[in-house]
């Protein structure tokens, strides 16, 4: 069955998840990266997510370069959870320096 997601960045990425035979109807982690303009996220970033999201892993990461924040939820993937949850998390992140711009899943 092909579904028809709008012609943006994200829906670039569940077409080809769905290309690759990606199954949306079972859940999966579900990883979004929260970037900041500093090379270490605020304390008070963690804290706030932590509040905001309490059923969400939160964990600093590294990339080598920078650090962030990756907030991963265990849900079934669309769309509509991705800009949802890319929109909410980039309205608390902002006031401290961070957005979230990007997400991912293991397929």
């Amino acid at each position: 069955m092909t579904k028809s997601w709008p012609d943006t960045a994200d829906g670039d990425v569940f077409r080809r998840l769905e290309a690759n035979g990606f199954d949306f109807g079972e859940p999966c982690w579900i990883d979004f990266n929260v970037d900041f303009e500093t090379s270490t996220p605020p304390t008070r970033a963690i804290d706030t997510l932590t509040a905001a999201y309490p059923n969400a892993l939160i964990q600093s990461e590294e990339d080598g370069e920078r650090c962030y924040l990756l907030v991963k939820f265990f849900d079934r993937l669309s769309y509509e959870f991705v800009v949802q949850l890319q929109d909410e998390l980039s309205k608390l992140m902002i006031p401290l320096g961070g957005i979230c711009e990007s997400w991912g899943v293991l397929s």
